[in-house]
């Protein structure tokens, strides 16, 4: 299966939506995403950390050190209540967006 290139936004929804279900570190948010896409999402990793910091900066998310599943010191990210906000209006958006797109993919 060929994998996506993401468009601009649509990473930060992925996010926030994964740390919906919970804490968790930078690489579990990838292979999550990875595998609810039937793998054919991949954020790369030169895209995600610049990505949870700019929502950290922006208080949708919060980070504290904690240990892995393999005893590895990992930064661990979870919403804030401004985060589950935020995820609202992102899905929202969203499903505004691609409702709109496929009438005009249905009707072109």
């Amino acid at each position: 299966m060929s994998h996506i290139d993401l468009p601009q936004g649509t990473l930060d929804l992925l996010i926030l939506r994964t740390l919906w279900a919970g804490p968790q570190h930078g690489w579990a948010i990838s292979e999550r995403v990875q595998q609810v896409s039937s793998d054919v999402l991949r954020i790369q990793q030169g895209s995600l950390y610049p990505a949870l910091h700019r929502l950290e900066r922006r208080g949708w998310i919060r980070a504290q050190w904690g240990t892995s599943e393999n005893n590895r010191r990992a930064k661990y990210y979870e919403l804030t209540r401004a985060g589950k906000k935020q995820l609202e209006k992102e899905e929202e958006s969203w499903r505004k967006l691609t409702a709109a797109v496929a009438q005009v993919l249905e009707g072109a």
